[in-house]
């Protein structure tokens, strides 16, 4: 059963999420500050971290920010905030979260999406279009390639580190070669639900690897009002 992490400072939802997750079967520890919080992680390693932004000692979007990329931490991080400004939801996700909820939220959306997180990051769909690849397990665009099963980039070599959500929008564009991909699309297929008006999400996450992947970043292009396509 998924081991799930809560990071929050409110005590009464703490233990209100606390509940609704050991109601649904999840395995499930938890924090009251952002010290104790990135200590479990580390040390817990849970399959899926809800994160507070505001939190005594350390807040989330460092706590984001130092998993990511001083522990390499893969597993989906949903972060739990009373701020609504896009740009605090931009800079949650621009640090590596894979989703961002706004207090007050409904705990059965909160539960459809730690479900539809914990699902993308254990099972990736195939796209429905016709895979270009070099191997059964390598995609390959100029200097870059793709090992599917090891879950790593290279360029030239090199590994470049991507969170999951990064790697699966990497992975469905590479195999759909030439092909416009919509930011509907990689919502739906790396997300694993619909959003209304969240393609800001996709475009942030793109945005992102593309910084990653340096030189490479090219590959890469932006159909305008529609999405992106692997030269």
């Amino acid at each position: 059963m998924p081991k799930i992490l809560v990071v929050e400072d409110e005590h009464n939802i703490n233990e209100l999420i606390v509940y609704n997750l050991k109601a649904e079967g999840y395995e499930t520890i938890s924090a009251e500050d952002g010290e104790k919080g990135l200590a479990l992680a580390i040390e817990q390693k849970p399959d899926l971290m809800l994160l507070d932004v505001m939190l005594p000692g350390k807040n989330g979007f460092d706590i984001c920010r130092e998993l990511r990329n001083e522990y390499q931490f893969k597993a989906p991080i949903i972060m739990l905030t009373a701020k609504a400004e896009e740009i605090d939801k931009v800079l949650g996700l621009e640090l590596g979260a894979d989703d961002y909820m706004t207090k007050p939220f409904s705990l059965r959306e909160l539960m459809a999406r730690v479900k539809a997180a914990l699902r993308r990051s254990q099972i990736s769909d195939a796209p429905e279009v016709k895979v270009q690849s070099v191997s059964p397990r390598h995609l390959k665009s100029g200097d870059l390639t793709m090992d599917i099963e090891r879950h790593e980039v290279y360029i030239k070599g090199h590994q470049v580190i991507l969170t999951y959500k990064e790697f699966e929008v990497l992975r469905i564009l590479l195999e759909s070669r030439k092909k416009v991909i919509t930011r509907e699309y990689l919502l739906k297929h790396v997300w694993g639900f619909d959003h209304v008006g969240e393609t800001r999400t996709v475009d942030v996450h793109v945005r992102y690897l593309r910084r990653k992947l340096g030189e490479e970043n090219d590959i890469i292009q932006t159909i305008r009002g529609v999405g992106y396509k692997i030269q």
